[in-house]
């Protein structure tokens, strides 16, 4: 992440969201900044605070895609959330500070598979180690015991350098899976804690009682014995072996510093807690306390976690939402200084759909092709069929709800609903879809306003 500019940010994002450049402009040099401040002498960089932004526009067009991006390429622990499931303290709901310990556990999770990666050679190594144990059992031989003295194990070289030939020639045929078919009997660990359910209200996670290791001390693990086959035994003495290298006050302290100073947090549908100011009383008073709630966290403070205290100064935020019936400014002054990037995300046209149906990576026409192909049916979509796809989704989104690239789902969905159920009848098939055949399989539905509406 370290080596990418501004301009290979937007061109990474540009292979999978189309349009919206002003917000993956935007975007990109937040995280370029994230890496320039890293970089600055360290009594000021506590002082340069991140440039939380907060984007606007219709549902569809590619906000959350845009987040959710941003973070795989970052490489940081990324949460999405949506504000309308937050509650102001005191009322029942979650609180918002759950929003950082969530971060943090997914911060854990991410810092202990990469660990994990680190360690699996070497718990690889001893988990085959152990394998040939079980599969090879030492036998000693023992010679006549004299008089006050007790048996005593000996092996003469030979038998020793015969078993090592053994164990060499044994080794060879597990890891060439010669040995796949045969079970042998190993000692795995029990889950000696009982199921207990705490019932609770809501927004209690910032109880820091961890259950499960106080009654781990007070119930003694317990082993019992199984017969699995070689490749299920290798995998788990290998899961055994990673557990005791890992070493987790380091994965702690790594997850902490990562979310600290890397987390992303993208809370979506801020517009739903967004209250007119007209509206007296009534659950405004809550979604205000919420805001308020927030500001804390956005600004910079300290969240009590399981895993010790996490300060939130560095951690980006990023809002979205629809804003159709209230407006950005209906938002607590407070709240809007907080996100003093603003990124407006236009409405998605006819030219745009015909970009998301071919051009991503992730296109849907290739996605239905991948899923076709598994059942030998090779699918063929004419230039000018999806323009005609496109132009219908633009024309049921201006006489229905403006759902913007969504709309696009619903409608490859309902066109290839015959082909994708009777796909398995059809290995070797070449279909193929013209312009004729999503008019005559969609229009009248488009023309029908309460069919397009229940079924489009």
């Amino acid at each position: 992440m370290e080596t990418f500019t501004p301009r290979q940010i937007v061109a990474e994002l540009d292979k999978y969201i189309i349009g919206q450049d002003r917000a993956k402009r935007m975007v990109a040099i937040a995280l370029r900044n994230r890496w320039r401040r890293r970089q600055v002498p360290e009594d000021l960089q506590d002082e340069i605070a991140p440039k939380n932004i907060i984007m606007i526009g219709p549902t569809g067009v590619g906000k959350t895609e845009i987040a959710r991006r941003l973070a795989k390429l970052a490489q940081s622990p990324f949460l999405k959330v949506e504000a309308s499931k937050f509650t102001e303290v005191g009322y029942v709901g979650r609180d918002v500070e759950s929003m950082i310990r969530d971060l943090m556990e997914i911060g854990i999770n991410m810092v202990r598979q990469e660990e994990y990666e680190t360690l699996r050679p070497k718990a690889e190594e001893l988990a085959e180690e152990r394998l040939l144990d079980i599969l090879l059992p030492v036998r000693s031989s023992r010679r006549p015991r004299r008089p006050g003295t007790g048996p005593v194990a000996v092996e003469s070289g030979e038998d020793m350098e015969v078993a090592q030939r053994t164990r060499e020639k044994f080794k060879r045929m597990l890891r060439s899976g010669r040995l796949a078919d045969r079970e042998v009997e190993i000692e795995t660990q029990m889950n000696a804690i009982p199921v207990v359910e705490v019932f609770s209200p809501a927004g209690m996670e910032e109880m820091d009682i961890n259950l499960k290791d106080m009654f781990s001390n007070i119930f003694p693990g317990k082993t019992k014995r199984r017969k699995v086959k070689v490749p299920e035994a290798l995998q788990i003495l290998v899961q055994e072996e990673l557990g005791r290298l890992i070493d987790n006050d380091k994965v702690t302290k790594m997850a902490k510093e990562r979310v600290e100073q890397t987390g992303i947090v993208f809370i979506d549908e801020m517009d739903k807690i967004a209250g007119s100011h007209s509206h007296a009383g009534g659950p405004d008073v809550s979604r205000e306390g919420v805001q308020r709630d927030l500001l804390p966290i956005i600004e910079g403070s300290t969240v009590n976690t399981k895993h010790g205290v996490v300060r939130t100064d560095h951690i980006l935020f990023i809002a979205a939402g629809a804003f159709h019936v209230s407006k950005p400014s209906d938002l607590i002054p407070e709240i809007q200084g907080r996100f003093p990037l603003r990124a407006e995300l236009s409405a998605l046209t006819r030219e745009d759909f015909v970009r998301i149906l071919t051009e991503p990576r992730n296109a849907l026409t290739k996605q239905y092709q991948e899923l076709l192909k598994t059942e030998g049916v090779t699918l063929e979509i004419e230039t000018d069929a999806i323009q005609e796809i496109a132009l219908l989704a633009e024309e049921v989104n201006e006489r229905a709800e403006n759902i913007g690239a969504r709309r696009l789902h619903t409608i490859m969905e309902k066109l290839l609903e015959e082909i994708s159920f009777e796909a398995p009848d059809m290995w070797g098939v070449t279909v193929r879809i013209s312009p004729a055949i999503v008019r005559e399989r969609l229009q009248d539905i488009v023309k029908s306003e309460d069919l397009s509406r229940y079924i489009l």
